[in-house]
């Protein structure tokens, strides 16, 4: 400290400068073995037939290119919060044919199942004068019951689910009618709770950023803490510097992602749910015990019986979220439009529940999925209609567009799916 202290003041200067380049020269040097590990981890993943979230982000990079370069109002604040809020009716439906699709089953009924509980809460609350939460809840409980009675029923009697829920598909749409009425359509209240449900927005900036750095932070602890545990069990484990790479990841799109919202309306609150209940569903697929088991499952029915997992229990719970979620759906899409109509539930949206948990990554095959895979699938569908309806490209066009787009998912789970088999993965 002394020499330090006996040195010109341009000697100290020039060392404390050599000492700073140094230590950048480190960092950097390190950011770059991160990237190089990582880049590394990934290839040997590919090569093995694990696509992950590649080939959804590839396609929704292209299409916002694309779509920006045609119409400079794509990217901007107002346009992508609009299209935060219009991807989570639908979104949270296609949450629920994930968790179905993974055990290599598919729910027809869930486009019905969410126009039926949509019209219980407007019956309920508009017509009857039930008060907004009780008229919610029973909304929502009327999804998990269809969605119980149809699990029960493919377990017990094991008819295949498409047949069941193509009966139930009728059944729920038949009784959504008849508890309409003859008016059809009931509008709700613009200022209610329903409808603040997507027209809410947290205009402090600061929130939108606390939940950005929420995000990044449980992210690495999360994979902080499973890499420390599998290390202690011997097992194999993610290097340090993926660990590294994946919060930096999140923490570019979470506070990207906030600072574009907070240059509009603020964080939406429909998307600050949707998130939140993803990021649940995602701990409870991979960190639970009945998670393991609906993989289980999806990848060998047989297998699973021969186990003495419960099977019936597992079908009907996974059926249940499927219409747990069909019917919050439901609730968010009318909030959007603020009524409920015999059309309801109707249309492509079933369609485009499906489209989004295979687009996304979700094997048709089963076993193989994330609750993830729906948010990055809607993100695509949405985004082009977003992108169609800026430069007034009709309707055929767009769904044309997006079956190319599913049929390309297919192929590519098919693919996936044989050179995994190859390297004794699937």
């Amino acid at each position: 400290m002394k020499g330090m202290r006996d040195m010109p003041d341009e000697t100290r200067a020039d060392s404390a400068a050599a000492t700073a380049k140094a230590r950048q020269r480190r960092a950097g040097r390190a950011v770059t073995r991160a990237l190089a590990g990582w880049i590394a981890v990934r290839r040997r993943m590919l090569s093995a037939g694990e696509l992950g979230y590649l080939p959804v982000t590839l396609v929704l990079v292209a299409v916002w290119i694309i779509f920006q370069s045609l119409n400079s109002s794509f990217l901007s604040p107002r346009n992508l919060s609009n299209l935060s809020v219009d991807i989570v009716g639908t979104g949270l439906i296609a949450v629920g044919i994930v968790f179905v699709l993974l055990l290599g089953e598919l729910d027809l009924s869930v486009g019905s199942i969410s126009g039926f509980a949509a019209a219980v809460f407007a019956v309920l609350n508009v017509n009857n004068g039930v008060p907004e939460w009780l008229a919610l809840i029973a909304a929502v409980l009327t999804g998990t019951v269809a969605g119980t009675v149809q699990g029960y029923s493919i377990a017990r009697t094991r008819v295949p689910a498409f047949v069941v829920t193509l009966a139930g598909l009728l059944t729920w749409n038949g009784l959504m009618l008849v508890i309409l009425g003859t008016s059809g359509t009931v509008n709700l209240d613009e200022n209610g709770l329903i409808a603040h449900l997507t027209s809410y927005y947290f205009t402090n900036a600061g929130v939108a950023y606390a939940v950005a750095a929420l995000a990044t932070a449980l992210v690495f602890l999360a994979s902080y803490l499973n890499r420390r545990r599998r290390m202690a069990l011997g097992m194999s484990h993610l290097p340090l510097h993926t660990v590294g790479v994946r919060t930096g990841v999140v923490a570019v799109i979470g506070f990207g992602s906030a600072y574009l919202l907070n240059q509009f309306q603020g964080l939406p609150l429909a998307l600050l749910i949707f998130l939140a209940t993803v990021a649940g569903l995602d701990i409870v697929l991979r960190r639970t015990h009945y998670g393991r088991q609906v993989y289980a499952l999806g990848s060998s029915v047989e297998a699973a019986r021969r186990a003495s997992l419960g099977v019936t229990g597992v079908q009907t719970a996974v059926l249940a979220v499927s219409g747990t979620l069909a019917a919050t759906g439901g609730l968010f899409l009318a909030s959007r439009i603020t009524s409920v109509s015999q059309n309801s539930g109707s249309g492509v949206l079933l369609l485009n529940a499906i489209a989004a948990a295979v687009i996304g990554g979700t094997s048709l095959f089963g076993g193989r999925g994330t609750t993830w895979s729906a948010v990055l699938g809607m993100l695509v569908i949405q985004s082009i209609a977003s992108g169609m309806a800026l430069t007034d490209t009709p309707t055929a066009v767009q769904l044309v567009i997006t079956g190319g787009v599913l049929f390309a998912a297919v192929v590519i789970d098919s693919l996936s799916r044989h050179t995994q088999q190859a390297h004794g993965r699937a």
